[in-house]
């Protein structure tokens, strides 16, 4: 073969190669174009179930909460036809009620009424999570009786009223009853101030056979400066994610976002931070309707958290969105 020849076969080669190299380039491009169509995709249409539904008919509960200032907007009924019309389109198709701070008389019927929607299949609740004091004398025979509704699945209240110290849910009383809602088979939520994770993560180790439902990612404020307070709840969420017993709701964090300045990048870190010390396991999405509408809609919040765990598999998204809180909360 001649030197013509030799050259002719190395440039016709060296093309080939170059040719292969932009090919596979291009296929590399458009592979990685297309699982992110296909990621956009499945979060579209994941099915969400929305473990943090709150309703109230004012004509028939009183929340003494709401003569706070900052929630004047919230000073109305909020009932499923509003949230059926709040989540159009965004494929919610399960829900568990979520209790909203009744006055202490009213728990009983707040219960009543929430068991009632429960039943009829004409609204996608299926469950409930019920208001209750466990450092009260009556909560034994409160936990007893609704413990045999199928329908409900555990127990609130809020930890971080004014009235409630710190330290509350360590008491002897309140720890046994904790105990109890786990020989019930019923969960306990943690709403509570972000620099006490630690006491419910003491509480969780005293009471292990209860299941405990951090609520809103341990309510750590997105605009907090105080690094020391920061410090205390990165410290007790990694505490509480040792713990099997504890799990984490993605939830309420936009309503402690700047008022129509917020971006979903604004609320990532504290998200994106529990996600990443729960797992994939233990954690699920929830809507906090209306109370989020102080700062989002349902749907901005519901596409901010969608865009914050865009990059991440289908399979967690599906997770986050629907499955575990399928399992967690026995909705099968």
């Amino acid at each position: 073969m001649n030197r013509r020849t030799d050259r002719r076969e190395f440039l016709k080669n060296a093309s080939a190669v170059a040719t292969a190299a932009a090919l596979g380039t291009s296929l590399a491009a458009t592979s990685s174009q297309a699982e992110k169509k296909d990621r956009n995709v499945s979060a579209k249409l994941v099915p969400i179930v929305d473990t943090h539904q709150h309703l109230w008919d004012l004509d028939n509960l009183t929340l003494p909460w709401l003569k706070n200032e900052g929630v004047k907007s919230l000073r109305r009924s909020f009932v499923m036809s509003d949230y059926r019309a709040a989540t159009k389109g965004l494929n919610v198709v399960k829900t568990v009620y979520m209790e909203v701070n009744v006055r202490k008389d009213l728990q009983e019927k707040e219960a009543d009424y929430v068991i009632d929607l429960c039943q009829h299949d004409d609204n996608p609740m299926v469950a409930a999570v019920i208001g209750g004091h466990p450092f009260a004398d009556n909560f034994v025979a409160y936990a007893k009786k609704y413990a045999k509704s199928k329908y409900v699945r555990g127990v609130r209240t809020v930890l971080h009223d004014p009235d409630r110290k710190q330290g509350l849910c360590l008491e002897p009383k309140f720890v046994e009853n904790i105990r109890l809602l786990g020989k019930l088979g019923m969960s306990f939520d943690l709403c509570m101030r972000p620099g006490e994770i630690g006491d419910g993560v003491k509480l969780a180790k005293k009471c292990p056979n209860t299941r405990f439902i951090i609520d809103h990612c341990g309510n750590m404020s997105v605009t907090e400066t105080d690094k020391k307070l920061r410090k205390q709840w990165m410290a007790g969420m990694k505490a509480a994610a040792e713990q099997e017993n504890i799990v984490c709701k993605i939830s309420g964090i936009v309503v402690t976002a700047e008022k129509d300045k917020w971006k979903p990048i604004d609320l990532a870190p504290n998200m994106n931070f529990c996600m990443e010390t729960f797992g994939d396991d233990r954690c699920f999405f929830g809507g906090d309707w209306p109370v989020c509408t102080l700062k989002a809609t349902y749907t901005q919040w519901t596409n901010a958290l969608k865009e914050i765990v865009g990059e991440r598999t289908p399979k967690f998204q599906r997770k986050l969105f629907h499955d575990n809180a399928v399992r967690l909360y026995r909705l099968g």
